[in-house]
């Protein structure tokens, strides 16, 4: 089976793709602009954000690389909608 942008994890009864997976927040690449509003928004630099791995499973078939930011989009049932930001670093 080829698959290309996405992890598979297989054990012998399942086949899980970690981006699609029901518990997996969404995760997107921000243009430099909406990354340069954030930092300003939260008056810090990049790299005192958390941080994320390029190689992490949920963003793996997104094509990110170090120095990229991702916004999580998490939802909940009690508090609505809400944003995440992490700062791509190497393994």
């Amino acid at each position: 089976m080829l698959c290309t942008g996405v992890l598979i994890l297989a054990t012998k009864k399942h086949i899980i793709l970690v981006p699609n997976h029901a518990y997996v927040p969404k995760h997107e690449i921000m243009t430099k602009k909406e990354a340069e509003q954030v930092l300003q928004k939260f008056n810090c630099n990049a790299t005192e954000l958390p941080l994320i791995f390029v190689n992490d499973p949920a963003i793996i078939g997104l094509g990110v690389k170090p120095g990229d930011m991702i916004k999580i989009t998490r939802k909940s049932g009690t508090s609505g909608t809400s944003l995440y930001y992490r700062y791509v670093v190497e393994t």
